[in-house]
């Protein structure tokens, strides 16, 4: 048969042009651990641990070991540990920002919805393994609180110093505070419920229990079983929905509706300073030592909140958020500063809608398959501080525009919280006395 001639045994497509065949799996994969054409192992771990003056602390992670192996004072153990976080939440972040950098925007996007908040997830694993339910549940709704009015705040704050009107995209700002106003709808239900059947009697010594503000679990024992039972189916059921609306959130950011979430200013290529296999392996490192040091810090918190007589609120919605999001915030600042008011309302709201509609949830359904009934029935006071926090953030935002005196507005209602939760002992023990039951 001439060499030009066709059959039925000719392929469709021929691989003309001189190209090559396609690599096998285990020579793309050893090409990609090879990291030929990327920044060299040397260079990506040097960048890594010298990048940031702010990973100076990290001379409070080997503390953080000794202190708890040696079994010093709580108050130590939870200094060191609290310190320590803070550059591992920073690293955490720039592993992962180095990563999306190679692994385009679908890839990107979902590698920052899972590891955007990492740290928060962490602390709430350990705590909710430990039985501390309470510190669960305070530290998720302060890390929400504390980017949805004092990081947003401090950003229109800043960024109203050096401009005098901020502008971002008016649509999609929109789309993710009601998606935030459908998450905080969902805590105010459980509470509803929990508070019907206190009127109704289903609830045993419901007065005493609310004025106290025990933990959830405490809360439970409170209500009969069949209470506690349609609490508990209400609060799984509802953090599947979540997981589910959460999840046609990055489609509908990332796929269908991108161009909304695309910022107006051009913004200049990053080169990445990492490969990717050193990025992983230096998140994988550091997500393992976070994890070690979040056990230690909500070890310590019980011991510390009792001897020093620091309310367990406090803790969780003003202290330990500040811990997991500090690196974030500086960068929301500088964002605003630099009038890149899009990437700031991103990261913002972007990072409260992953906790209330990803962590939160998926917390609920890690207690449930653990036997740690952690609900998303949240105190009186939280569920109210939550929902009026949204309401204030929806009618700032609804503009599209952003200025000095609503970043003062937000920033306010933050530190009347923090004053709030610092009295919290305080009226407690008064209730106690004054109002014996």
């Amino acid at each position: 048969m001439p060499s030009g001639s066709i059959s039925d045994r000719t392929p469709l497509l021929e691989n003309g042009n001189g190209a090559e065949p396609p690599k096998p799996f285990f020579r793309r994969l050893a090409d990609t651990l090879s990291a030929e054409g990327q920044p060299s192992w040397l260079h990506s771990y040097k960048f890594f641990f010298f990048g940031s003056y702010l990973n100076i602390l990290l001379v409070f992670v080997p503390l953080s070991f000794i202190s708890h192996f040696l079994n010093w004072d709580a108050a130590l153990r939870f200094s060191f540990s609290f310190i320590a976080i803070m550059p591992l939440a920073a690293l955490l972040g720039t592993a992962t920002e180095q990563l999306s950098l190679k692994l385009g925007q679908t890839l990107s996007g979902l590698l920052n919805a899972s590891f955007g908040n990492a740290v928060e997830i962490i602390v709430g694993i350990a705590a909710l393994l430990q039985g501390e339910l309470r510190i669960v549940q305070t530290s998720l709704l302060g890390s929400i609180l504390s980017n949805l009015l004092l990081v947003l705040g401090c950003s229109f704050l800043a960024g109203g110093i050096y401009y005098e009107e901020g502008n971002f995209q008016v649509t999609a700002a929109q789309a993710s505070s009601s998606l935030m106003t459908l998450a905080c709808i969902t805590l105010v239900i459980p509470a509803a419920y929990h508070s019907a059947k206190a009127h109704s009697g289903g609830l045993v010594n419901g007065t005493s229990n609310a004025l106290e503000g025990l933990a959830p679990e405490y809360g439970l024992d409170g209500l009969d079983a069949g209470s506690v039972h349609g609490l508990k189916i209400i609060s799984r059921g509802t953090a599947i929905l979540l997981l589910i609306v959460y999840i046609a959130y990055l489609y509908f950011q990332l796929k269908s509706h991108s161009y909304l979430y695309t910022p107006t200013v051009d913004e200049e290529e990053e080169e990445p300073e990492m490969n990717i296999p050193a990025a992983c392996s230096a998140l994988l490192l550091v997500t393992v030592i976070t994890s070690f040091c979040a056990d230690y810090l909500v070890a310590s918190i019980e011991e510390t909140a009792n001897r020093y007589s620091i309310p367990k609120p406090f803790i969780g919605l003003i202290l330990l958020p500040i811990v997991a999001n500090a690196a974030e915030h500086v960068t929301s600042v500088w964002m605003a500063m630099k009038n890149k008011m899009e990437l700031t309302i991103g990261i913002c709201v972007g990072s409260s809608i992953q906790i209330a509609a990803f962590v939160v949830p998926l917390l609920v359904i890690v207690g449930w398959v653990t036997h740690h009934d952690l609900t998303l029935f949240f105190a009186d006071f939280e569920t109210i501080v939550l929902f009026v926090s949204v309401l204030l953030v929806n009618f700032l935002i609804q503009d599209g525009k952003s200025n000095y005196m609503e970043g003062l507005m937000l920033v306010t209602l933050y530190l009347v919280i923090a004053l709030a939760c610092k009295s919290h002992r305080t009226l407690r023990s008064f209730l106690r006395l004054n109002c014996p039951l």
